[in-house]
């Protein structure tokens, strides 16, 4: 993908037409014949909106039919070697048959600066457990260091001066954390290269595996959640510009739907911060979407406090708002009575809306520690004072975070949340307290537990029960038996000793029961199969690659947002929605 594209860019026509325009075979080999297996061909059409790839296997042998014509790169990448880049006109003919071999990558700093990030991260080496656990929460919440840009050297002051810039974001750091973390990264990246010491592990499921890519926007873009309509569109909102995109694969047009902005001022609760969590250009700062029984999307408004209902017919929208001293509402989910539940992240709260009547009721969950409670308590009230001064962030003098030497975890932060599908009840994961709970909507009871890892994200059950938890701090998954309270741990596939995954969410498929994974910062997406504790790793075919919700498409495809914030630091520099075929199932 070469162009930046802004909102309202058209997208490819007739991506899945049921012929294809053109035929593209061949082997991938190494200079010395031998096959590379796993490599990403990837077809990118001439103006860089559409990116469809396929998988080399065992062999070296690829496939890749494109409803595609015209102009087109074809590109090919495998670890260790250069990536293989040619023009062709796919008018020109119907089948292309290409032999290819790589071109072994030699020079030092080459090799470094295609590594993912998960080899960089790694390099960054903190004593103390604490600082880092901030780094790892704090640092790698909304991105990842995915291009030399954002790893370059630097001196003290000039990291100093990218850390304030993300705690005005949202990062939440002690003093003690940020001058270690400001001295290591100096000290750190110091412009040398690092040796490749990742193995990258082949597994025949990608022979028949497919990836399509679609750019939605860039620039200042932040295109978070996405669903998936009746009408067979995707719905993603853009919480930097209070947008929700329509895209439409069968006419190939990506249609911005802008929610008004209600006379609200610029981030609306949280008008006190410069650009919270990035919202750059939002009143609302819609986050997570959710298509409800009755064909209606339901957005989470995190800036402005409320609930979003777009009407996909009439293209209008409807606002409700939560109340309760709510701040900042985050992920949604329907239960079976159509009821919809919503944890909101920084009040330590969940809440209720009924679509039907209008009620809606806000329920506070339990504080835990005294600076949990005193966060609980005055939170609110420090941002309606913050918010006389627009801009100024004074939340970051206020706040105790620094002072009382507890950083992130002043506060809970309940995240992810999804419904028991065998007795209705609401489950929630508290991200920076490291604790799922669950809530009883029968009897208002609430209990909690422990996560065995750190930074519990955004968890789903499976049809059984079950219940799947990402642990973003502890690069692992976890598994959770309501019945027995128990936990089992899983430690992510890493491509090298010492590195790890910030992996974001989950999702579980309702017909497999496979639990599939984002992980967030080695440019991949896993599959896990619980009968076997098998793990399958998919390279994404773009590069700084950072995933948000996962929703599963009728045909198969297994779909999220490649949203790594900014946009810019993007291979390609557009944010764009990613499905993955997965192809046959593994044996």
């Amino acid at each position: 993908m070469k162009k930046t594209f802004a909102a309202g860019l058209v997208l490819a026509p007739a991506l899945f037409q049921a012929a294809a325009a053109a035929s593209l075979q061949g082997v991938v080999n190494a200079p010395d014949g031998r096959p590379v297996a796993g490599a990403v061909v990837s077809l990118t059409r001439g103006d860089g909106v559409l990116r469809e790839s396929a998988y080399s296997g065992a062999d070296g042998r690829f496939a890749l039919s494109t409803a595609q014509s015209g102009a087109a790169t074809l590109r090919i990448r495998a670890a260790r070697f250069a990536d293989d880049a040619r023009e062709l006109n796919l008018d020109d003919a119907q089948r292309v048959e290409l032999r290819v071999a790589l071109r072994p990558l030699t020079d030092p700093a080459q090799i470094s600066d295609a590594l993912p990030a998960s080899a960089h991260a790694a390099r960054v080496q903190l004593d103390d457990a604490r600082v880092r656990q901030s780094y790892r929460s704090q640092c790698f919440y909304c991105h990842q260091i995915g291009n030399a840009w954002t790893r370059r050297p630097k001196s003290e002051d000039r990291w100093s001066d990218t850390l304030d810039r993300m705690q005005r974001y949202g990062a939440l750091i002690t003093w003690d954390s940020e001058r270690d973390i400001v001295r290591t990264l100096a000290a750190t990246f110091d412009g040398r290269p690092i040796p490749d010491r990742q193995t990258q592990a082949y597994d025949p499921a990608l022979a028949s595996a497919k990836l399509t890519e679609v750019a939605v926007a860039g620039g200042m873009s932040f295109v978070h959640d996405l669903e998936l309509g009746l009408d067979g569109r995707f719905y993603s909102v853009d919480m930097a510009n209070d947008i929700v995109y329509v895209t439409d694969l069968a006419s190939g047009r990506s249609e911005p739907v802008p929610i008004p902005d209600k006379g609200l001022p610029l981030h609306a609760e949280l008008a006190g911060a410069s650009a919270p969590v990035a919202a750059f250009n939002a009143h609302h700062g819609p986050h997570s979407i959710v298509r409800g029984p009755d064909g209606r999307f339901y957005t989470t408004h995190s800036m402005s406090a409320g609930i979003g209902v777009l009407d996909p017919k009439t293209r209008r929208f409807e606002f409700h708002k939560v109340g309760g001293g709510a701040v900042y509402p985050h992920t949604l989910r329907f239960d079976r009575d159509g009821v919809l539940w919503f944890s909101i992240a920084l009040s330590n709260q969940l809440g209720r809306f009924d679509p039907r009547t209008g009620a809606m009721r806000v329920i506070a969950l339990p504080s835990g520690d005294f600076w949990r409670w005193l966060s609980d308590k005055t939170l609110a009230g420090m941002l309606k004072v913050t918010s006389w001064f627009p801009g100024k962030d004074l939340h970051l003098i206020l706040s105790h975070h620094k002072w009382s030497g507890q950083g992130h975890r002043i506060l809970n932060l309940p995240y992810g949340l999804d419904i028991n599908p065998l007795d209705g009840s609401v489950w929630y994961s508290k991200l920076y307290a490291d604790r799922i709970g669950r809530y009883d909507p029968g009897t208002g009871a609430i209990e909690e537990w422990p996560t065995p890892l750190e930074g519990p994200r955004r968890m789903r059950f499976a049809s059984d029960g079950t219940l799947w938890i990402p642990a973003f701090g502890g690069s692992g998954l976890m598994k959770f038996d309501p019945r027995s309270e128990r936990f089992e741990s899983y430690p992510l596939p890493v491509l090298a000793d010492g590195e790890f995954e910030t992996p974001y969410a989950l999702n579980v498929h309702p017909a497999t029961g496979d639990v599939w994974i984002t992980s967030n910062l080695s440019d991949r997406m896993f599959r896990f199969i619980p009968a076997t504790a098998k793990w399958i790793a998919y390279p994404m075919s773009t590069r700084t690659t950072y995933m948000r919700d996962i929703v599963f498409a009728p045909d198969g495809a297994v779909c999220s947002t490649n949203s790594n914030l900014p946009a810019p630091a993007i291979e390609g520099q557009v944010q764009a929605i990613v499905c993955l075929q997965p192809g046959a199932a593994p044996g």
